[in-house]
């Protein structure tokens, strides 16, 4: 192996063990959190509980592993290129596909052992977790009577208003309820004043003393009326002891693994026979079915060899008056039930089938996930690779943004597509491999684009012909020539000017609102005075090129705004009367102007992408990186871009005004501020962190309201794992709002304006409230380096 490929591998498997170790560690702690009600009041063994967690670790592997390769690949190529380390391997020769050689062929090597650890080690681990689950779950709580609930003892439901006592063993305002012997519904209740717990060490049997109380017991008669007065015993007593006979109760054998035979539990072969069997009973259910209803018919019972003749005597239409009222109401309440009766078995036949087709099609979709999970390993290293070499960005910022982002469509891709493969709407094999499927292309096309050191998007090739077709015009500066009138006094006052002062207005004239003629008068004074304009533009005065680079990006996103607006337009006028005529009796012509809208609204988001990357450079350009703006642009531009769209029109007029053209760096007040260049190191640390604490905020919540969403329509795949990816987003969120507190309490030392108290009470609201925090202390800071 050469020094290269050595010194690449050793990079990515260090960053690849770090993060997988660091999300396995999440989803641990995840996954206590989602058990915690079933190992609590269970007084377990920390054997046992270490036992489950130690068989859940492998069952996290699918969800881990192609986020973790995903995440790993952008972060390490990212970091290459945004060291140069890249330009200097292409300056040797060295292209993109040789430097991810030696990768490849781990990536290789990994997704084959995937696939055996998916088909061994995982289902070996969920027959373990299922069958512990089964046996914690019997395990009832000892002698742990909390107050203020029903707690289940032996045959008693007891519930305590409190307790008191060095043992808890005294008890007030007791209520219990007496278990039916059958599944009946229970009929004794007991209510007492107090009550007491008495039990010795070597006995199992716990005596529970009541004073000061009723006992109520309803009667049960078979009568209906005496059912009505609902009659029922009554007594009165001032101690009444019940005894609970304990053995038994944990009696559980937590090793037991009887169950075996669930679809997760099964490896390649056995699902494979599984599967097979499965469609052998349904066509055997089926053929069973059919020949019920048919027998139910009567129909083989008819001779087909008898040839109707027409009768001489009847000559109507409805055979059934022929016959009397009393015949024909018994004749019509025997069909009626026999057509109820027929429903009734087709319903349950159908619950049936479709309870067994969900059952097939798990164990379909476990089968094909062995196949998918190695694959989809190799697959998202080729996204994730050149991805990184593109953004050209390393470190765990703005990749694990884009990792987190692309891994949720993955991911959610797949969960919907199995969801809907349930109920054969969708062929489950499909389903399986579909989100699989979409990123192989993606794949194809970042690899062939960071082989070829293209931009990672380009759209001029879609979006100028549109743009020739709506007349959408490119705009460039031009320069008008006028001067002031000599006998003016403007001019006059220009020419009493010094040279140095003619140099600041040469090039700061919007800055102090001149016209372009003031501009063109101090060129030709300082032309007269023996300054050319070829020393000028060697000097750097001849311009303002920040200026100059400001209005070109602005035109530019003049242009692809316009564009997207007009897209935004057309697409709308297109969908909405193709809607509206589909459901109005006029599908054909209703589809074309649906589909033909929905076409021109994916050209509209590319324009619309194009224009955000354009609106983006040109905050970059004028130094006002506005995480909010561009929050606001993202969450609503997409519904209501015609109103974002003047919007940003009139925002970036008065922007470009308010910045003066000239690009100005924000000197902190040297009053306050002694250490500056600290100070400004420091400002730069905290704006990173800050924005990327923002970022993973706004990404829990939403997923957290996806999971909401998701629980309340009973999807628990997507339930889990939005809750999973939530979990992950909290998580560094933690991390980055604490480095934020750091970097903003090291800010605000180098202040005059430290205030500890108030900075532990931004930090703890930050946890819930980041957002108000994050616009407040940006204010603050705006304040403290104001001059």
């Amino acid at each position: 192996m050469k020094i290269l490929d050595r010194y690449i591998l050793t990079t990515y498997l260090k960053t690849f063990l770090s993060v997988f170790i660091i999300l396995m560690f999440i989803f641990v702690l995840q996954a206590i959190w989602l058990y915690i009600g079933d190992l609590a009041g269970k007084d377990l063994d920390t054997f046992i509980i270490v036992k489950l967690l130690l068989y859940l670790t492998p069952t996290l592997i699918p969800l881990i592993l192609p986020l973790t390769i995903l995440v790993v690949s952008i972060m390490v190529f990212g970091q290459f290129a945004e060291n140069y380390e890249f330009a200097a391997m292409k300056s040797t020769g060295i292209s993109l596909q040789r430097a991810m050689k030696s990768l490849s062929v781990f990536i290789v090597l990994l997704g084959i052992i995937t696939f055996f650890f998916s088909n061994n080690v995982i289902p070996w681990a969920n027959y373990n977790v299922y069958n512990l689950r089964k046996n914690i779950a019997q395990v009832k709580p000892a002698l742990a009577i909390a107050k203020g609930q029903f707690n289940e003892i032996g045959t008693y439901n007891i519930k305590v208003e409190d307790k008191t006592g060095e043992n808890g063993q005294f008890l007030k305002n007791v209520v219990i309820h007496k278990k039916a012997a059958s599944n009946s519904k229970n009929r004794t209740v007991i209510i007492s004043e107090s009550g007491e717990l008495k039990s010795s060490e070597n006995s199992n049997i716990l005596q529970l003393v009541l004073y000061n109380g009723h006992y109520y017991e309803e009667i049960f008669s078979r009568k209906p009326s005496q059912t009505k007065k609902k009659p029922y015993a009554k007594s009165y007593f001032e101690e009444y002891t019940i005894n609970v006979d304990l053995e038994g109760l944990n009696d559980v054998d937590i090793d037991d693994k009887s169950y075996d035979n669930r679809y997760n539990m099964l490896d390649v072969n056995a699902l494979n026979f599984t599967i097979d069997s499965l469609y052998k009973q349904k066509s055997e259910r089926l053929k069973t079915f059919s020949n019920t209803l048919y027998n139910r018919t009567s129909a083989a019972k008819l001779n087909d060899n008898i040839s109707p003749k027409q009768d001489s005597i009847f000559k109507g239409d409805d055979l059934i008056s022929i016959f009397n009222n009393r015949t024909k109401v018994q004749l019509l309440n025997l069909a009626q039930n026999t057509i109820n009766s027929t429903k009734q078995i087709i319903s349950t036949n159908k619950q049936n089938f479709t309870v067994q087709t969900k059952w097939r099609n798990k164990h379909v979709q476990s089968l094909h996930d062995k196949y998918v999970l190695g694959l989809a390993c190799i697959i998202l290293f080729f996204v994730g690779a050149p991805l990184g070499a593109l953004i050209r960005k390393g470190g765990i910022g703005l990749p694990l943004v884009i990792a987190i982002l692309l891994f949720l469509t993955y991911h959610f891709i797949g969960i919907f597509a199995k969801n809907s493969s349930l109920d054969d709407s969708v062929n489950p094999i499909a389903a399986t491999w579909l989100s699989t499927i979409i990123m192989l292309p993606l794949s194809i096309y970042l690899t062939r684009r960071a082989t070829k050191d293209r931009p990672l998007f380009e759209s001029e090739g879609l979006l100028e012909p549109m743009k020739k077709l709506f007349g959408i015009k490119s705009k460039t500066l031009s320069y008008d020539r006028s001067l002031l009138d000599v006998n003016s006094e403007a001019y006059q006052t220009l020419n009493s000017y010094d040279n140095d002062k003619l140099i600041d207005v040469l090039k700061h004239y919007r800055e102090y609102d001149y016209s372009i003629e003031y501009k063109n008068s101090s060129l030709a004074l300082l032309n007269a005075r023996g300054i050319t304009e070829q020393q000028l533009k060697f000097a750097g005065n001849l311009t303002d090129h920040s200026y100059e680079e400001s209005i070109r990006l602005k035109y530019l996103y003049e242009e692809n705004s316009k564009l997207a607006f007009v897209l935004y337009a057309l697409s709308l006028l297109l969908i909405l009367p193709g809607a509206v005529l589909r459901n109005n009796g006029f599908p054909t012509t209703g589809s074309v102007l649906f589909f033909a809208g929905i076409g021109l609204g994916v050209i509209y988001l590319f324009a619309l992408i194009k224009s955000f990357i354009d609106h983006a450079n040109l905050y970059k350009q004028l130094e006002k990186n506005s995480v909010s703006n561009a929050l606001v642009f993202v969450l609503f531009g997409l519904p209501l871009y015609a109103f974002i769209y003047f919007y940003q029109k009139k925002k970036i007029k008065e922007d470009l005004k308010l910045s003066a053209v000239k690009k100005q760096t924000i000197v902190p007040n040297a009053s306050q501020i002694t250490n500056i260049k600290g100070y400004s190191d420091q400002l730069k640390d905290y704006k990173a962190y800050s924005k990327f604490a923002l970022i993973f905020y706004c990404i829990g919540v939403v997923l957290f309201v996806l999971y909401l969403v998701f629980k309340n329509n009973k999807l628990p795949a997507a339930e889990s794992a939005s809750i999973e990816l939530s979990a992950v987003s909290g998580f560094l969120f933690m991390i980055y709002t604490v480095i934020t507190s750091i970097h903003y309490n090291s800010l605000q030392k180098l202040t005059e304006q430290h205030n500890m108290s108030k900075h532990m009470l931004w930090t703890v609201l930050s946890i819930v409230f980041y957002p108000v925090v994050y616009f407040l202390r940006r204010n603050k800071i705006n304040k403290d380096v104001s001059a």
